[in-house]
């Protein structure tokens, strides 16, 4: 399925980009709309800065006076983002804001050494069985014995040669087995 969520640029009063986001993800949260709006970014870049002879390190907002949406817009998105206290509008016209090409995107979110894949959600739990599908495992019938979320694997224990052995896949590589 094709995600319709694209990143777009609003435009903000200088100054105000880090209470906007902050606003905006209040307004998210309260609102159910996480589904709609998935990130909200000010992408910032690290400066020397030197004063009195001492160097020092300070975040610097790359794009000020403006604040990056990851969203599907639809008319309440659109309503919620445009309403928000300190938000001038959407960049693109006034009716219909103009998302970013993709190859901006990776730019902006690999300078904020942040990946532009969607996490992946899968519902296994352990201890139950998974059929490994690619790789050097494939066809084997694994019990889940650890989910690891933040690298999207998974540990399990496979029927080798008689033995029990432990693997390590991918939750790419997984599908749940029919039992």
């Amino acid at each position: 399925m094709e995600s319709d969520k694209k990143w777009y640029v609003i435009h903000t009063y200088s100054g105000y980009e880090n209470k906007v986001m902050a606003t905006l993800e209040r307004k998210v949260k309260s609102m159910g709309l996480e589904k709609v709006i998935n990130r909200i970014l000010v992408p910032m870049e690290d400066e020397v800065d030197i004063k009195d002879g001492k160097k020092r390190t300070v975040k610097r907002k790359i794009f000020p006076g403006y604040v990056l949406v990851e969203m599907e817009v639809n008319d309440r998105s659109w309503y919620v983002v445009r309403n928000t206290p300190g938000v001038t509008g959407f960049v693109g016209s006034a009716t219909k804001p103009i998302p970013l090409e993709p190859e901006e995107v990776k730019k902006v979110l690999k300078s904020q050494d942040i990946e532009d894949k969607p996490k992946t959600h899968i519902s296994v739990e352990i201890g139950e069985q998974v059929r490994i599908t690619s790789g050097p495992f494939e066809n084997f019938v694994a019990t889940i014995t650890e989910i690891n979320e933040e690298k999207e694997t998974l540990k399990g224990l496979i029927d080798m040669f008689g033995r029990e052995t432990s693997v390590e896949v991918d939750y790419s590589q997984i599908e749940k087995s029919l039992e």
